[in-house]
C-alpha cells in the first residue's frame, strides 16, 4: 500500500477550494450567461441606487475574481463606460425635454422655447428641480446595471463554448453571433499590437496619418481572419442539412414562433409589476413550446459535437445564485414594494433594505465554487480554448 502523496493530501485537507481551469472542468457558457441574467432581472426591479450599486459590485467583482485573459474577457470596462454614459444621456434629456415629476426644489432654470398647440404636454428648457434629476438618475442608473450585468456575460463566456453549446436549429444564427461578438475585441487587440510595434520601432502612434497607417494592415489581418473562418466552415461540411417532410418544418416553425412569442410576453410579466400573474404562466409555457421547436428543428442539422461542455455540481450553483437572486428580488417587490422604489416627491434619502441586499450576496458565490482561471504566465496547454 503506497503512501499518499502530498498534493493528494492537501486536496483532500481542502475539498471545498475551487480548482483550476481546465478543458474538462470549466463552466458552461449557459451557467454563466444564467447567472448574469439573474443580476440583471434583479436589477430590473428595482431602482434603489444602493441596491444597484451593489449589483455592480458583485458583478465586478465576480469578474476580477474569474475572468481569462483572453481577448473578448476585457469587455467588462467597455460596459461600465456605457453604462455611465446612458446616466449621462438620461440626465440631459431630463434637463432639456423636461420631466412629468413635479418637484419643488428648483436647481436651475433654462430658457424655454415656445412650442405650438398642439405639442402640449411636451416642454424645452423651463424650470430644472432637484426631484426630476434625482428621479432620471436611478431611471439611468437601473438601465445602466442591466447593460452592466450583460457585460460581465460577456467577460465570462467563452463565445466559442456558447456556441458550442446551441441547439443544432440555432448553430447557423449563432455563428454569426459569436462572430460578431469577437470581431471587435480581436480587431482591438490587433490595434494595440501595430501600436506596440510602432512604439518601439521608433514611429508616431497617434494622428490621422498614423491612424491611416494602421488601419489598412487591422482591416487586411481580419479579412484574412475571415477567409480562413470560411474556408475552414467549407471544410467541415458547415450548412449541411438533412431532409426532414414538410409537416415537421411546419410545426416548428408554429412552436418555435409561438414559444419565443410567449418567452417575450412571459418576461414583461415577471419585469412589470402589473403582470406578475400570468408573466410565470406565459413564461413557462414559452419555454415548453420553444424548446420543442428546437428540438425538432435540430433534426435538420448534421453536425456533431466533439467533447459537449457537461453541467455538473459547480455549474449549477453558479447558474442557480444568479436565479435566487432574481427570485429573491422579486419576492422582495411583491412584499414591500417601497424599499425597492425610494420615493423622489417628497425627496428623501434612500435606504438600503436588508433581506434584498443579502439575496443580492448570494450573487458572489461564482468567486468561490467557479474553478480559478490559469494565471498569465502559466502555461496555456491545459486553458479553454
Amino acid at each position: 500500500m503506497t503512501a499518499p502523496t502530498g498534493s493528494a493530501v492537501l486536496a483532500r485537507s481542502r475539498p471545498l477550494r475551487a480548482p483550476e481551469a481546465n478543458r474538462s472542468n470549466a463552466l458552461p457558457a449557459g451557467a454563466w450567461w444564467l447567472w448574469a441574467l439573474g443580476l440583471a432581472t434583479a436589477a430590473s426591479r428595482t431602482t434603489n441606487p444602493l441596491l444597484l450599486g451593489l449589483l455592480v459590485g458583485v458583478a465586478g467583482y465576480v469578474v476580477a475574481a474569474r475572468r481569462t485573459d483572453a481577448p473578448w474577457a476585457r469587455s467588462y470596462g467597455a460596459f461600465i463606460r456605457i453604462g455611465l454614459f446612458v446616466v449621462g444621456v438620461r440626465l440631459v434629456f431630463s434637463v432639456f425635454l423636461g420631466s412629468p415629476i413635479p418637484g419643488t426644489h428648483t436647481v436651475f432654470t433654462l430658457p424655454e422655447v415656445p412650442l405650438p398647440d398642439w405639442a402640449k404636454g411636451v416642454r424645452i428648457g423651463g424650470r430644472v428641480t432637484a426631484e426630476q434629476l434625482v428621479f432620471a438618475l436611478y431611471d439611468g442608473a437601473k438601465l445602466a446595471t442591466l447593460l452592466i450585468c450583460v457585460g460581465a456575460a460577456n467577460s465570462l463566456a467563452n463565445p466559442a463554448r456558447l456556441l458550442k453549446s446551441l441547439p443544432g436549429a440555432l448553430y447557423e444564427a449563432g455563428v454569426a453571433v459569436v462572430v460578431a461578438m469577437t470581431f471587435a475585441p480581436n480587431m482591438v487587440a490587433d490595434v494595440m499590437r501595430l501600436r506596440t510595434a510602432r512604439r518601439l520601432r521608433g514611429r508616431p502612434t497617434g494622428g490621422v496619418k498614423a491612424v491611416l497607417q494602421i488601419g489598412l494592415p487591422v482591416l487586411e489581418g481580419a479579412l484574412e481572419r475571415s477567409v480562413a473562418v470560411a474556408a475552414s466552415m467549407d471544410a467541415r461540411g458547415y450548412g449541411r442539412t438533412a431532409q426532414v417532410p414538410p409537416a415537421v418544418r411546419h410545426t416548428t416553425n408554429v412552436l418555435t414562433l409561438g414559444g419565443l412569442l410567449g418567452v417575450c410576453a412571459g418576461t414583461y410579466g415577471l419585469l412589470a409589476a402589473q403582470g406578475a400573474v400570468y408573466g410565470l404562466p406565459l413564461l413557462i409555457a414559452g419555454l415548453v413550446a420553444a424548446a420543442a421547436g428546437l428540438r425538432l428543428g435540430g433534426a435538420r442539422s448534421v453536425r456533431t459535437r466533439y467533447r459537449p461542455d457537461r453541467w455538473g455540481a459547480r455549474a449549477w450553483l453558479v447558474a442557480g445564485s444568479g436565479v435566487a437572486v432574481a427570485v429573491a428580488m422579486i419576492w422582495a417587490g411583491n412584499v414591500d414594494e417601497a424599499a425597492l422604489h425610494p420615493g423622489v416627491v417628497p425627496l428623501i434619502a434612500p435606504v438600503l433594505p436588508l433581506w434584498p441586499a443579502a439575496s443580492v450576496l448570494i450573487g458572489l458565490l461564482p468567486a468561490v465554487v467557479a474553478p480559478v482561471p490559469p494565471s498569465a504566465g502559466a502555461p496555456r496547454s491545459k486553458e479553454i480554448q
